[in-house]
């Protein structure tokens, strides 16, 4: 299951959806709004996204991982808008019969999220200044700076 969603990630319902008896091993992992960033401190996360893609590369990757490990059940989640710190943005739980393979596509997914699936976060700084976040790029918007 592949979800985008603007409201707050459940992880009871999540553990529920991926737990099966046939599986001996259930991940969830979950990204969190950090407070501190590289000593700078975090108010919020924005994540903004183009929905028909992101939901499309979602798919490709639950699909990608089902060929490689013997994943009963996923669920991968992410949540757009506005993200509190402390609180969830993304979700990725998977249910295989052993721990290994459970461990590995699991991390093997947010990896791939993170790296394909195209959705943008802004963070929100407690000076008042934004800043889009890409990994490996950052740019401030207070004077246009690559970083």
């Amino acid at each position: 299951m592949v979800e985008l969603t603007d409201n707050p990630i459940c992880t009871d319902q999540i553990t529920a959806q991926v737990t099966s008896p046939q599986c001996g091993a259930v991940v969830l992992f979950l990204g969190t709004t950090r407070q501190l960033t590289d000593g700078r401190e975090t108010v919020t996360l924005t994540y903004t996204s183009y929905a028909p893609m992101a939901q499309s590369e979602m798919e490709k990757l639950e699909d990608q991982a089902r060929s490689r490990w013997p994943i009963g059940e996923c669920v991968l989640i992410h949540r757009l808008g506005e993200v509190p710190v402390g609180q969830a943005s993304v979700a990725v739980a998977v249910s295989t019969p052993h721990r290994r393979d459970a461990f590995e596509a699991a991390s093997w997914l947010m990896d791939r999220i993170k790296e394909l699936v195209p959705v943008w976060k802004k963070e929100h700084w407690a000076t008042g200044s934004t800043q889009w976040v890409h990994p490996g790029m950052t740019k401030n918007l207070e004077d246009g700076t690559l970083q």
